[in-house]
């Protein structure tokens, strides 16, 4: 007989919209999900969505899966599965298997067209960071008929990322709830809610993690989330007053505009104690040119501001506002990453998005220095600065002409 942990009960009875299932290693939370869409399509007028990020071959790996609930639930003869859908032969209802990411890019216009879907699953949620792009097809499931389900299903990672903000940190929702607060239910299950259908040798691999390293027990085990990322770049670095020596400073820009900040940060470089002291002027998105120059002088006056070479237009017009700013020759990521990194980094209590950056901005390949393009826009700017300095030690100020 086929059973599921009391916790994944609320997903059958509840009539909640939002349904946010959260788990670690062997918590069974696939099962679940899985089990419970199928019993779903045993309902009338009911088409399911299920998706992930990237989805190459579904029929590789997902709809496997439902073909072995199919035949737990002993409803061989009842559905029809091809690559990409499970159709319920005795009354239509149908599951959708699609990717978010193609080879040709976001495809989210064409899921969002998609007619009839009154149930949404978003699996590994955690590898969709654009907010948008959920939202987009979260407005798109509007059905009449039948309750409209938008499911979660997800390893925590770190609590920087938007599903830990929209939906725990903004409702005030601890990590790792169960139950129920306004339209979104909350399911969260470990390994100790499935020890019945785990092998020992599991069990005993997951004793000697805990022994071993209780950080990744924590959250790889129990589904924590993580204050800070796994692979962050910068791991040298802590809270302190900037620049305590009161060394010559300057500046590091990055621009942004509509959807990334442009930043400012002034930087301190101690060769001496191998020290890097940075303090936040400016974080902020949407600023126009003349709005920029004004905070930009009112903050640090006259000082050197080195910055992206990509933009000289900007830079040219910064200059004519009377900044004091200058494009750098800025190498690749990797070379400026690895000259930062030489240096201890000293952030001050009052640079919370530095902070912010440093604790999110990863690896996507370690070996071949390779960075996720997310939660750098401070860095990059600091990145600059250090260029520019190290390349040219004995440069002086850098007048507006």
């Amino acid at each position: 007989m086929l059973e599921l942990n009391n916790k994944y009960q609320k997903l059958f009875e509840s009539d909640c919209r939002y349904y946010i299932i959260t788990g670690g290693r062997g918590s069974g939370k696939s099962f679940a999900v899985t089990v419970f869409l199928t019993l779903l399509t045993m309902s009338k007028n009911i088409r399911v969505l299920f998706t992930r990020y990237t989805m190459v071959s579904a029929h590789l790996s997902i709809i496997p899966e439902f073909l072995e609930k199919i035949s737990l639930l002993g409803f061989e003869n009842i559905f029809d599965i091809n690559k990409s859908e499970v159709v319920n032969l005795a009354n239509g209802s149908d599951i959708l298997f699609r990717g978010i990411k193609t080879s040709a890019g976001n495809q989210t216009a064409s899921l969002k067209s998609l007619q009839g879907i009154s149930c949404w699953v978003l699996d590994e949620a955690e590898e969709l960071i654009d907010e948008s792009t959920f939202d987009t097809i979260d407005l798109s499931i509007r059905e009449k008929k039948v309750q409209n389900r938008i499911i979660l299903v997800l390893n925590p990672v770190t609590k920087e990322h938007w599903i830990y903000k929209r939906f725990f940190e903004e409702r005030g929702v601890p990590p790792s709830y169960n139950g129920i607060k306004d339209n979104v239910c909350y399911i969260h299950t470990t390994y100790k809610d499935n020890k019945l259908n785990l092998s020992q040798s599991f069990l005993d691999r997951i004793q000697a993690i805990r022994k071993n390293n209780i950080k990744k027990y924590n959250h790889n085990i129990l589904g924590g989330w993580l204050d800070k990322a796994e692979g962050v770049v910068f791991e040298n670095w802590s809270i302190g007053k900037f620049n305590p020596d009161n060394l010559q400073t300057s500046c590091g820009m990055d621009f942004g505009f509509s959807v990334d900040p442009d930043s400012l940060t002034e930087v301190a470089i101690d060769k001496a104690k191998n020290k890097l002291y940075v303090h936040e002027h400016i974080y902020k998105n949407g600023l126009k040119t003349h709005e920029l120059a004004k905070i930009i002088l009112d903050r640090v006056g006259n000082k050197l501001i080195v910055a992206d070479s990509a933009e000289p237009r900007l830079i040219e017009d910064l200059r004519h506002k009377g900044v004091n700013i200058r494009p750098v020759k800025k190498g690749t990521i990797e070379s400026g990453v690895t000259r930062m990194q030489d240096f201890e980094l000293v952030v001050s209590p009052e640079s919370v998005n530095i902070v912010k950056e440093l604790n999110n901005y990863v690896y996507a390949d370690k070996g071949s220095k390779l960075y996720v393009d997310n939660y750098n826009h401070a860095i990059d700017g600091i990145r600059y600065n250090v260029i520019y300095h190290l390349d040219n030690p004995n440069a002086g100020k850098y007048f507006v002409q």
